[in-house]
């Protein structure tokens, strides 16, 4: 019972923590997003990557990994780090070609960059991860039996946890249905979706319309239907 709450509150804690992160860094950071807007990052609606969560559970499970066959002490955590961020990696990966094999979307595009494979991973994202399995190690894991302790005894923030949870299903039953629209276009004009592109056709409309909704609600709008919406943004990127 302690391993499976442990794993549901750091799904939910990565989850959240690294929509945050992405949210920053394509805000300041991202080269494709040169007028440095806000931008939701993934393909749900709510303010969560799966990715993030996953990974977060990964690097759990990795810290009971025995490296004690290595003497030197600091040699060890390198090693631990970058199998921890070759793990990731590979997970990243793996997610990235379901996506594009299986629903014709690419969520994220590194083609850009030096040494990827296919555009989805690339060394320079293993580096982040690998400080990220560090920032890890030293002052997130050391703290979760005492999170866990504190989570228990708080039985209000179980709700919370409950909640996100729900939301987080519904919103993924939505998601995956607007997915199914997109991968049907995909299919019918042999192409790839970039998920980013397809993000800024969408807020290109808003903007000329004025609106200021999230770009996934914007396609609820009474003035265009949801088929409407997003088959626009969908020809512009097929004409392309």
């Amino acid at each position: 019972m302690k391993f499976f709450l442990v794993i549901t509150f750091l799904f939910f804690a990565g989850s959240i923590i690294g929509w945050g992160i992405e949210l920053v860094f394509r805000r300041f950071f991202s080269k494709n997003n040169p007028e440095r807007k806000w931008i939701n990052p993934g393909f749900l609606t709510g303010p969560y990557l799966p990715l993030y969560g996953f990974s977060l559970v990964i690097l759990f499970l990795l810290t009971f990994i025995d490296v004690s066959f290595i003497e030197n002490p600091y040699l060890q955590k390198a090693v631990l780090f970058c199998l921890m961020a070759l793990c990731i990696t590979l997970f990243e990966y793996i997610a990235g070609m379901i996506f594009i094999v299986g629903m014709k979307i690419r969520l994220w595009d590194y083609s850009k960059n030096w040494g990827n494979i296919k555009g989805i991973i690339c060394p320079q994202f293993t580096f982040y991860w690998w400080l990220l399995s560090a920032t890890y190690y030293f002052f997130i894991h050391p703290q979760i039996l005492e999170w866990l302790y504190w989570f228990v005894n708080h039985i209000e923030f179980s709700f919370v946890v409950g909640f996100f949870y729900g939301v987080f299903t519904i919103d993924v039953c939505y998601s995956l249905r607007i997915m199914t629209r997109i991968r049907r276009f995909a299919r019918e004009n042999e192409i790839i979706i970039h998920l980013t592109e397809l993000q800024q056709q969408i807020r290109q409309k808003n903007d000329e319309n004025k609106e200021k909704l999230h770009f996934w609600l914007t396609m609820k709008s009474e003035q265009l239907p949801l088929v409407d919406h997003l088959k626009q943004a969908l020809e512009r990127i097929g004409k392309k």
